[in-house]
């Protein structure tokens, strides 16, 4: 895990990607879409992520805002860019809580800007806390129920 940082909230960063971020200022998905050098997007609650597909190969960071732990909205905005091949930075922020992280994981965040900075060894603890998942999603890891009957893709039979 890596922490980086940048103007007043440096260190606040934890980034789970081995490549070099990028510093540019995130523009907002309406914007985005009137912009040709534009490389950072930030969705809002409500807004569709569905609309940036067609940009997705030149999109380096997707921030994804949380203004409220308990809006989900944003982990379907995540899942959905990853599931249409995105494979850039994307980054939580707002009020993400560190025991949030290990299911942001799984529907495709890799990078996280809490409101509130993380403990590392609590980041750590909830990222390796559970060797087993239950359910299929982006993040590749196949479901137990699919080990204990052999597969390793979590395909249902049908």
């Amino acid at each position: 895990m890596e922490s980086e940082g940048r103007g007043p909230d440096a260190g606040n960063v934890l980034r789970l990607r081995e490549d070099e971020g990028t510093a540019e200022p995130a523009v907002t998905v309406e914007a985005f879409a009137g912009q040709t050098n534009a490389s950072a997007v930030r969705i809002e609650p409500g807004e569709d992520a569905r609309e940036l597909i067609p940009h997705i190969g030149r999109i380096a960071r997707v921030e994804v805002n949380f203004p409220a732990f308990g809006d989900g909205r944003g982990y379907s905005a995540a899942r959905i860019l990853r599931e249409a091949g995105y494979d850039g930075e994307m980054r939580a922020v707002g009020d993400v809580l560190v025991d949030q992280i290990a299911y942001m994981r799984r529907c495709g965040f890799d990078a996280f800007e809490p409101d509130a900075p993380f403990n590392p060894g609590d980041a750590e603890a909830a990222l390796n806390r559970w060797n087993d998942v239950y359910q299929k999603t982006v993040d590749g890891r196949t479901p137990i129920w699919a080990l204990r009957h052999g597969r390793k893709d979590g395909a249902v039979d049908g």
